[in-house]
């Protein structure tokens, strides 16, 4: 047994973070179930302040009840004690400045067009440093150094944020940079998301300001005790730096011929420091890097870069060019017709143009990041592919989820899906890393949260981020943003992008357990259901505003509207309805019962409302669209005996639509985990696996490496969808994922953060082997298993569970049959399972080797040439299928689409007799279908 890991606040060794509702979370590693106690002692160098005594092992985690104070160093020490041994794990954390007034002042250059501004100083060290740390923010991004060597890890600090409203400081440790003697202290500012254009389609600049502005204290603790703190003031100097021009948009422009000269007197300005808070933000650092796969000479004579993936991060390169020479880097998503292409990025350049000194040094711009796979290299004619590297930069969070099956282009899916949240979840979640957009818009973020929530430990990320949406809905009285920050925008409202207010605290509560997140924003999700109540046209419905509807639905009566076919004021209901359900249920865990019972009324009245409206006595919706189904059944819109009714509505209408899914972002998330809640696994895995439009393994079957905004962001031909809004790096549909973490994988219903949770997957034999883990906040659930191709399709499965965890097991077609566990058996049913590693194996009741069916399309058949043959042999003087032989055309469109029973029925000139059509329907039921052979 041992603590492989402790958590302050779901960060490791925070430095200088906003540390409000302090938690320790640990986990345990067990091959066995024991009875333990726990126990948490936190020091500073002075004295112990939070201890407590060894108590009983009921949770993996400690809230802490003390007060900080600002820029202290604390020990953490977890104890865990069991009958046979006492075992101990230590970390830290650190605060920042808290509420501390700064000593030190902004600076500024008196030139508000410079660039790139440069802040310098100098100061002596004349004594042995114990301890050094370095307190700043600026107003623009910055970099800082001391004596020319760059300070942390992290590019584009202070982060992302309403700068009138909200300033992050950041927190360095800056000990090993103070030896005895001078020491040249920097600071380097651009424009980024402060006075840079920005903004939905090309932007405006000057948004928070128009002039960078830094704020800088270095705490010096010397080896005898004593204490020196300096600080920006007027003693500090300004110029311009080598940074001609940058812009999260724009790129950069850097000229290394340009001499640092004419330094001048800094000016001191006025700043609102009442805006300043510790950080949130995690860091964005460099967490991968890419190689270059392929040099490419285009048609058009371009010379073209392939870093094999599409992302977001920062590129650099290493100069070998002469002094003078003028290299031009730019990039893009995808080629067309061989050629480099970004016409999808709209406005923005996404460049870098450089101006060699001459020196050999590895390039990079410091100021903007970019969306892209391929790079087109202009100035440079002798291309060294090693001298070109793509620096992956996203959030610092952790991974905890992969799956692998037995389909590779299904794994290239998932790949895929990972890759769209490492390139958005860059400070904010943002739509897209490319374009002129790049903004955190909240309904992407909703939709797809409980997907980023397995993929990744995202829970600081999005406490983070849900405090941009606060800030944006005290400027508006209750109203949740479109995005956040909004960047002045002056609109917002709308179903599913406002309920991000709602819904991902409650999402990341469900996943972790821990319910600060729901504590500190309740007065924020009751504030948004509160500005419904008073906006809507309709008591107890949601109609009147501005909806966005199922975003690029494909079932929309007018092609030109993106929201699609489901009616506007249902869905908005539902999340209002929704959103009262879950204040509700947080009013409940914070123990305010007046609030739990006057919105658990408002949540049924709401649902009782949309009933009257939307839904007849006996269950049938008047909407018929495969997202209202799907809503109807995810939120429980009908009686529990009515829901079979309404899935069996949904496969009707799914029929109707020839089995493919013409859902928007809204019912894309839950379409798949419905059916297969409902009993229909296989209906859901089948479109799951189809590859032609619209499907999720299409844009795979097209190259793509992350998941495209649109089913068809990219046409057969390869060219790009005409529309204006096509970005192939969006990660909204992405959230099939979910499903699969639920119900292929198995692992859904987290209780207090899994300390419970439902392991009950869903076998198809199309996706017959899986290997998958999620790690949890207890540890590591680790699930692999394999549908046996012997006689009895054996189902040999291994199952880890973390210690602490309970897992609740439901194996499918395993009723009353034996299953053996580690050897021993029982009789299959729901049992539980505690910590350890399991190998489980049992013949199912029923094997899951499909065979066609009288459904079986012709298109189907004509793609099987055992089952042609087999069909043929049926009538060899008139071959039943002579016609599609004949007609490939038909195969492909519409006529394809219908069983052999169905065209025989409508087409005249189709006859097979009743006799012949029999035969034809026993061979397709006794014949494995050609997936599983």
């Amino acid at each position: 047994m041992n603590i492989s890991s402790i958590l302050i606040n779901h960060m490791t060794e925070p430095i200088g973070f906003e540390l409000k509702s302090l938690r320790v979370d640990f986990k345990i590693e067990a091959d066995t179930d024991i009875a333990v106690q726990k126990k948490l002692v936190i020091s500073t160098a002075e004295a112990v302040v939070y201890e407590t005594d060894f108590m009983a092992y009921d949770n993996n985690h400690f809230e802490v009840p003390i007060k900080l104070t600002p820029r202290t160093h604390y020990d953490v020490e977890v104890m865990i004690k069991s009958s046979e041994d006492i075992i101990t794990a230590q970390t830290f954390f650190e605060t920042g400045k808290m509420s501390e007034p700064f000593n030190a002042k902004w600076i500024a250059n008196k030139d508000k067009s410079v660039q790139n501004t440069l802040f310098r100083s100098a100061i002596s060290i004349d004594k042995p440093v114990k301890q050094a740390r370095l307190y700043m923010t600026a107003l623009g991004v910055y970099e800082t150094y001391i004596d020319g060597k760059k300070i942390g890890k992290e590019f584009l600090a202070p982060g992302q944020t309403a700068y009138d409203e909200w300033v992050q400081i950041q927190t360095y440790d800056v000990t090993e940079a103070f030896s005895s003697g001078q020491h040249e202290l920097l600071i380097s500012t651009a424009d980024g998301w402060f006075k840079g254009a920005y903004g939905f389609i090309e932007g405006v600049d000057c948004i928070y300001g128009d002039q960078h502005r830094a704020l800088a204290e270095y705490h010096i603790v010397y080896e005898d005790g004593t204490n020196a703190i300096f600080v920006t003031d007027e003693g500090w100097e300004t110029t311009s730096g080598q940074v001609t021009k940058s812009s999260i948009y724009y790129g950069e422009d850097r000229d290394d011929t340009k001499m640092i000269s004419d330094w001048q007197p800094v000016i001191l300005v006025e700043a609102d420091n009442s805006v300043l808070t510790d950080r949130l933000s995690l860091p964005l650092i460099v967490k991968e890097t890419l190689d270059v796969q392929d040099v490419l000479q285009t048609p058009a004579g371009e010379t073209v870069l392939d870093f094999g993936q599409n992302h977001a991060g920062i590129f650099r390169f290493y100069n070998r060019s002469p002094k003078g020479t003028r290299i031009f880097l730019q990039v893009g998503e995808i080629l067309q017709e061989n050629n480099f292409y970004n016409g999808n990025l709209r406005s923005a350049r996404a460049g870098f143009e450089y101006i060699s000194d001459g020196v050999e040094k590895w390039v990079q711009p410091k100021f903007t990041y970019y969306g892209f796979r391929y790079m087109k290299v202009e100035g440079l004619t002798d291309i060294i592919a090693d001298d070109f590297k793509a620096d992956v930069v996203y959030s610092d969070m952790p991974s905890t989820g992969h799956i692998t099956t037995n389909n590779p282009k299904v794994n290239r899916l998932f790949q895929n899906v990972i890759w769209g949240q490492k390139s958005n979840f860059f400070d904010v979640p943002t739509d897209c890393p490319q374009r002129d957009e790049r903004l955190g818009w909240t309904g992407d973020t909703n939709v797809f949260s409980n997907t980023a929530l397995f993929n990744m430990d995202a829970y600081a990320f999005f406490r983070k981020f849900l405090r941009d949406v606060a800030i944006e809905q005290k400027l508006n009285n209750g109203r949740s943003p479109m995005y956040a920050p909004s960047f002045g925008n002056p609109d917002g409202g709308g179903a599913i992008w406002g309920d991000v207010t709602t819904f991902v605290p409650w999402n990341s509560y469900q996943a972790t357990g821990d319910a600060s997140i729901l504590a500190e924003h309740y007065d924020n999700m009751k504030a948004w259901v509160d500005w419904i109540g008073r906006n809507t046209k309709t008591e107890n419905l949601w109609t009147g505003c501005f909806q966005f509807g199922d975003w690029l639905a494909l079932d929309g009566e007018n092609p030109a509207m993106p929201t699609g076919k489901t009616d506007e004021d249902f869905i908005a209901s539902i999340y209002y309805h929704y959103s009262a359900h879950i204040v509700a249920e947080t009013a409940k865990l914070i123990g305010d019962t007046n609030d739990a019972l006057a919105y658990e009324t408002l949540s049924k009245n709401i649902l009782k409302a949309i009933r009257d409206e939307y839904i007849s006595a006996n269950g049938k919706l008047t909407i018929d669209t495969q997202t209202a189904y799907a809503l109807a059944l995810q939120f429980e819109l009908v009686p529990t005996e009515q829901r079979q009714r309404v899935t069996a509505d949904l496969i009707k209408r799914l029929n109707k639509d020839d089995d493919h899914l013409k859902t928007g972002f809204i019912g894309t998330p839950y379409i798949n985990q419905m059916l297969s809640k409902y009993g229909q696994h296989k209906l859901a895995t089948k479109i799951f696996l189809l590859e032609d439009l619209p499907s999720w393994l299409y844009a795979v079957n097209m190259g793509a490496t992350t998941v495209w905004e649109r089913w068809n962001s990219v046409e057969p031909d390869g060219h790009m969808n005409p529309e204006g809004m096509n970005s192939l790096n969006h990660y909204s549909i992405g959230a099939i994922m979910e499903w699969a973490y639920k119900y292929i994988v198995g692992i859904r219903n987290p209780q207090n953060g899994y300390k419970v949770f439902d392991f009950a997957p869903e076998f198809d034999y199309r996706l017959d082997s899986i290997d998958a883990h999620f790690d949890s906040p207890y540890g590591k659930i680790a699930v692999a298993y394999q549908i046996e191709s012997d006689d009895n399709h054996t189902i040999k499965l291994n199952l880890s569970v973390p210690f602490g965890s309970t897992a609740q097991v439901t194996l499918p077609r395993s009723e009353n049959v034996v299953v053996t566990i580690n050897g021993a058996n029982q009789i299959g049913g729901p049992f539980n399972l505690t910590a350890g590693n399991y190998s489980i194996s049992y013949i199912p009741t029923e094997n899951y080797i499909e065979h066609y069916s009288t459904e079986t399309t012709v298109a189907e058949i004509m793609a099987d040439p055992y089952l042609v043959e087999q069909i043929d042999a049926i009538n060899t003087e008139n071959p039943i299928l002579g016609f599609f032989k004949n007609d490939t055309e038909a195969v492909n469109g519409g006529l394809g689409k219908m069983s052999l029973a169905k065209v025989n029925a409508i087409l005249p000139f189709i006859t097979i007799s009743e006799e012949n059509l029999e035969m034809v329907n026993q061979v397709l039921e006794s014949t494995v279908i050609l997936a599983q052979r």
